[in-house]
């Protein structure tokens, strides 16, 4: 099945209009979801809008309140607030450009796909792409989608464009007040010397593959046992304390010294074994 557009419009840069279809980058459907059920009955539990005091209430009762101070709310209707909402307007502007390396990845929201329309629409798309990416800058803009109006950046992407929406500047908590207590005396060179090269030696290119959601893959392993089980009991099974768990490092040196030495014993290991000689006919 094609996938869904989550947006779809123009993106202008200046007097040129880009028609652009925008689709999520990012999917949901491998995360594993539980629903309440009531355990004598095997049945999903079901909610009521209740209020305290008074109990169940009707939908059209129901009315939309911004809580002001504790117990106390504002009470807006559906028209006061559709009065307010950003037209969903089809075109976003690029309005500036920066550095990659200037946004904090603090910012960054998440990531969508963009794509040309169609095909008369394709020899602009190209052109802007290649321009940001000669130019080495990010375009920034506004859209508005679905009654909000959210801030973006639009990079090149392989044959395409990566838009990623950002964070407003108070949406993002400053992280000073969190490290303010933290020594800044620098460590003990040694310290740091050992601790570099433990981290020089698991060095290597990214790649999401390599790993993997241990949680969700024993999750999805024990729900298919309990579905072939008859007796209904809980299934229990001690994955065992993780290495190195229960006890604090006392000695930091004696311990990063054991990490680098641990790394160069496994060195070998790894390399890639040599091709075998081929045997005369």
């Amino acid at each position: 099945m094609a996938a869904r557009a989550y947006w779809s419009g123009q993106i202008r840069l200046a007097l040129v209009s880009i028609p652009v279809e925008i689709f999520a980058a990012t999917q949901s459907g491998a995360k594993i979801r539980f629903n309440q059920v009531h355990k004598p009955s095997g049945k999903r539990i079901a909610y009521e809008k209740v209020v305290p005091g008074i109990g169940p209430v009707n939908r059209e009762d129901i009315i939309k309140g911004y809580e002001i101070e504790k117990g106390s709310y504002v009470l807006l209707e559906e028209d006061e607030i559709e009065a307010v909402r950003i037209e969903s307007r089809r075109t976003l502007e690029l309005v500036q450009f920066v550095e990659a390396h200037e946004i904090d990845p603090l910012y960054f929201e998440k990531p969508y796909y963009v794509a040309p329309k169609d095909q008369l629409a394709e020899e602009a798309f190209v052109v802007l792409r290649e321009a940001l990416r000669k130019a080495g800058k990010v375009g920034l803009g506004q859209l508005s989608v679905r009654g909000s109006e959210k801030l973006v950046a639009l990079k090149p992407c392989g044959k395409g464009l990566l838009l990623e929406t950002l964070r407003y500047a108070d949406e993002v908590r400053q992280g000073r007040a969190f490290f303010d207590a933290i020594d800044e005396d620098k460590p003990d060179a040694e310290l740091l010397d050992l601790a570099t090269t433990l981290i020089d030696k698991r060095t290597g290119p990214f790649d999401a593959g390599e790993f993997e959601d241990r949680y969700a893959t024993a999750l999805k392993a024990l729900i298919a046992k309990k579905a072939k089980s008859k007796s209904g009991k809980a299934i229990i099974e001690d994955a065992g304390e993780p290495a190195g768990a229960g006890g604090n490092v006392i000695d930091l040196m004696a311990a990063l010294k054991k990490s680098v030495s641990d790394e160069k014993a496994a060195a070998p290991a790894k390399k890639k074994a040599p091709a075998r000689k081929r045997k005369s006919a």
